[in-house]
């Protein structure tokens, strides 16, 4: 069935299944317009499967994020409120500890500027394992900030009016689902909605730019069916001129 889909160079069989069941899904329920691996407009993230219904209820957009093992799953899952508050807290934390080591370790000044109380410190040369540790958090927080708040970033984007996750079965736990996020269960090569998703509503604008992406990834796929390259694209450009 995965097969059907033309997978990415890095896409395991596993995933392109579910972003076909989250195709066949979408279009069944009404989504007439979809497409997969679509940037998304006003962020940098790029949606497996997305999809645009409008009918007599009025226009909906809809984005599907397919996760096949938890450790995908929990990789975009951190809120980023908490992880910005529990960063201010570790460097609160550091700022006390630095505070105190430039007392007992005087010795580790480095004299970069030319005033005394301006000099920096190298600290990680006494392997103070309360600092190392701080260090270490701060380090792995700034890296969950950046990168690993995708659930919690498209809800704030307002990219879409719903957002699904898209899970085989025995990934789902209620509890640690993403807010304002739906589930849909993958079982015997079928999807169930465990979970409904929240409705947010998103200006028009968005709208718009989301159906240009839907356009645009359609075109791109048409070019490959056809063989058509941006150089034939560009010369017929340059023909019409």
């Amino acid at each position: 069935m995965a097969q059907v889909l033309k997978r990415g160079r890095a896409e395991t069989p596993a995933h392109a299944a579910l972003k076909r069941l989250a195709l066949l899904w979408a279009q069944s329920r009404g989504y007439s317009a979809c497409a997969a691996e679509v940037r998304l407009p006003r962020c940098r993230y790029r949606a497996d499967v997305v999809a645009y219904r409008s009918d007599r209820n009025g226009e909906s957009t809809a984005v599907l994020e397919c996760k096949q093992a938890w450790p995908d799953l929990r990789r975009d899952s951190y809120c980023l409120n908490a992880t910005r508050e529990r960063l201010a807290v570790v460097h609160a934390r550091r700022h006390v500890l630095e505070k105190n080591l430039r007392v007992h370790y005087p010795t580790q000044r480095i004299a970069d500027t030319l005033f005394a109380e301006f000099d920096s410190y190298d600290f990680t040369a006494i392997e103070h394992r309360g600092y190392t540790r701080v260090l270490r958090e701060i380090t792995a927080l700034q890296n969950r900030l950046h990168d690993c708040t995708k659930f919690d970033d498209l809800i704030r984007f307002r990219c879409a009016n719903l957002h699904y996750l898209v899970l085989p079965k025995e990934l789902f736990r209620e509890t640690e689902m993403p807010l304002g996020w739906g589930a849909l269960l993958e079982d015997n090569g079928q999807l169930a909605l465990a979970r409904k998703p929240l409705w947010y509503d998103i200006a028009p604008e968005n709208r718009l730019a989301f159906l240009q992406q839907i356009a645009s990834c359609a075109t791109r796929a048409l070019n490959r069916e056809f063989g058509i390259s941006y150089d034939d694209v560009s010369a017929a450009r340059r023909r019409s001129c």
